[in-house]
């Protein structure tokens, strides 16, 4: 057992004066006092600075034995520092091997890691999916810049995000056929993680779930078609005991018909990347049309208010906006109780008491009611498809449960995005957001007239 630091000290302190007290004494019998301490003085610190040597010869060696268990301050210091050096050497084995391990898990992964140092953004290591998924080198890519080395791809305005870089789908370079799902982890102050995966079997298996559904839904439409009108041909007034059935069979025909043309819309959404063709979306007239439509829809059960303070007009597909639009102010007037308010805005984002203040950085159309608002919890899922808040209520509705998903679809295709507010019982807001780039100056319409810059209709 080590003894206690403190009593060898003492130890050591109670022989120096020992060995003076000493000195002195013989000193004083030869009548050479300080001489004799002197020298006995000089003597202990030449003892203490070979000990010191000793101790540092033994620090400087790579592989030093263990300190013997002699007593003394020095043998002492020797076995605390030997201790300490062999705790030292402990941590350094167990962080080499949590790097090893850490490593050796990176290295398996089917995807690519690269460690990418934040300032230089240059490679600082990879593993071996970095190689056959990014055509990286080993040894030759580490502390290459990496904008460079993965070049064509669009990575500088990317890694210039930051934190806030969304996941990123490209070619991989070198073989456009496979396609890259490229992720930026900031997983330290200094350091960035570029993850990449191969989702090219993914989006294979979603194309085919899209040809499935377009040709199921194609298919479809023939005998749905023959139904119809085999039904439109029976007088229920001729088979008074068979009007309630005809009756339901006609309304889940007609069902199932927008049913089948929301899925062929959809599917014709995810296919085309880009818009065919576009113009300058009059949104006087396109406010005023969707007035009409909520109080056709509504039939005087609700307040319809327009309200246009923006005097913008938007660049994009007419039809597919069009589309959009109608669709959030169609769930706004099923999911309203009657007497409820349905609000149609347009603004602009930075719009201050209705007046734009500057260059405007973009505008936002909202469709505004008062019904019964949803729960957060559901908010994040809204746009799935046939993802449904109230199974019961949406059949009532008549909702297919692929309004917002085609919502989506079309704000993507304009570079929009949909932001959904709601709170239970007091109502929700769905804002349609489109960026500076999508805005054109206000031009009469000669197509169908502007609409009142606010109108209302009474319940």
């Amino acid at each position: 057992m080590t003894p206690p630091v403190r009593p060898v000290w003492l130890r050591t302190l109670g022989l120096f004066a020992l060995g003076l007290g000493l000195a002195a004494a013989l000193g004083l019998a030869s009548g050479y006092p300080w001489q004799a301490v002197a020298l006995a003085a000089m003597a202990m610190l030449g003892w203490h600075s070979w000990k010191l040597e000793r101790l540092t010869q033994r620090l400087m060696l790579r592989h030093r034995p263990a300190p013997s268990d002699a007593p003394g301050a020095w043998h002492e210091l020797d076995r605390l520092l030997y201790r300490g050096q062999a705790e030292m050497r402990s941590r350094k084995r167990r962080l080499i091997e949590m790097l090893r391990a850490y490593r050796a898990a990176a290295a398996a992964l089917p995807d690519a890691i690269v460690v990418v140092d934040r300032n230089s953004q240059r490679i600082l290591w990879f593993n071996q999916p970095g190689t056959s998924l990014l055509g990286l080198r080993y040894p030759d890519e580490i502390g290459a810049p990496l904008v460079q080395r993965l070049q064509p791809l669009p990575l500088a305005h990317w890694l210039a995000s930051g934190r806030h870089a969304e996941t990123l789908e490209v070619g991989a370079p070198g073989n456009p056929a496979i396609r890259l799902n490229l992720r930026l982890i900031p997983y330290s102050e200094n350091l960035w993680l570029l993850v990449a995966r191969d989702v090219s079997r993914l989006l294979h298996l979603e194309q085919m779930r899209r040809d499935f559904v377009a040709n199921v839904s194609h298919e479809l439409r023939t005998p749905l078609t023959v139904i119809h009108g085999y039904l439109d041909m029976i007088d229920p007034g001729e088979h008074a005991e068979l009007a309630p059935m005809l009756g339901e069979m006609q309304r889940q025909s007609q069902r199932m018909a927008q049913l089948v043309e929301d899925l062929l819309a959809l599917s014709r959404l995810e296919s085309q990347d880009a818009l065919t063709a576009e113009e300058t979306v009059p949104m006087g007239w396109m406010l005023d049309t969707l007035r009409r439509e909520a109080m056709a829809l509504s039939q005087d059960r609700h307040r319809v208010k327009v309200e246009d303070s923006a005097d913008l007009d938007l660049w994009g597909s007419s039809r597919e906006l069009h589309s959009a639009f109608s669709n959030l102010v169609g769930n706004a007037v099923r999911y309203t109780p009657d007497g409820g308010d349905i609000v149609i805005r347009f603004r602009t984002e930075d719009a201050v008491d209705g007046r734009v203040a500057g260059r405007p950085r973009g505008a936002v159309l909202e469709v505004i009611d008062s019904g019964q608002g949803i729960a957060a919890e559901h908010l994040s899922r809204l746009t799935e498809r046939f993802y449904r808040v109230s199974t019961s209520r949406s059949r009532d509705s008549g909702g297919t449960g692929l309004g917002l998903a085609i919502v989506k679809h079309i704000l993507q295709r304009h570079q929009a995005r949909l932001e959904i507010r709601s709170q239970v019982g007091r109502g929700s807001t769905f804002s349609c957001h489109f960026g500076a780039e999508r805005l054109r100056a206000r031009r009469s319409d000669t197509s169908g007239g502007t609409a009142p810059t606010s109108s209302e209709a009474p319940a």
